[in-house]
C-alpha cells in the first residue's frame, strides 16, 4: 500500500475522535465498543480541545483514495507528553504504526519523556519497545510504559 504521512492541524479533531476509537480495538476481537467510550474523560483527554500549544502529531492517509489509515499524536498535559497511536485494523502489520511513531519521535526530540498506557496483551507493546519504551506500571487492565530522553 502506498501512504503518506503529514502533520495534524488543529482541524484535525475530527480525524482523531475517529482513530482514538480504532485505538481502542483489540487484535482478535471481532465486535468494537460503543462509539460512546470515547467520550469518557480517561479516554476524551487524547482527543478533546485538539489544536493546544503542545499538540503534536502526524496522520497516515492512502495515496491513491485519501483513506484515512493511522495517527500518532502527543499531548502534555503535565510535566510528560502522553503519546496515543492508532492504525485502523484492516491495515495493521503493514509498517504505518512504525512510520507514523518514526516520524512522531523524530520531529518532537524535545519530548523529554513520553509515557503511554494501553490495554495488556496487545502487539503494539513490541513497537514500543523497539522505540525505547520501558514498562513503569503493570495494572490488572492495563500497562504503562514510558521513554526517557
Amino acid at each position: 500500500m502506498d501512504y503518506e504521512i503529514r502533520p495534524l492541524t488543529h482541524q484535525d479533531e475530527p480525524i482523531l475522535w475517529e482513530m482514538v476509537y480504532y485505538g481502542l480495538s483489540s487484535a482478535g476481537k471481532n465486535k468494537l465498543p460503543s462509539r460512546d467510550v470515547v467520550r469518557r474523560p480517561e479516554i476524551s483527554r487524547y482527543v478533546e480541545g485538539w489544536g493546544r500549544v503542545d499538540d503534536t502529531g502526524f496522520v497516515a492517509h492512502d495515496k491513491k483514495n485519501r483513506a484515512l489509515l493511522g495517527a500518532a499524536w502527543l499531548r502534555r498535559p503535565t510535566d510528560k507528553s502522553e503519546l496515543a497511536l492508532a492504525v485502523k485494523p484492516e491495515h495493521r502489520s503493514h509498517g504505518i504504526g512504525t512510520a507514523l511513531l518514526t516520524q512522531l519521535v523524530r520531529a518532537n526530540p524535545d519530548h523529554s519523556t513520553i509515557s503511554v498506557s494501553f490495554v495488556a496483551g496487545k502487539p503494539v507493546f513490541r513497537l514500543y519497545e523497539r522505540f525505547g519504551f520501558k514498562v513503569i506500571e503493570h495494572r490488572p487492565d492495563a500497562v504503562v510504559m514510558r521513554r526517557p530522553a
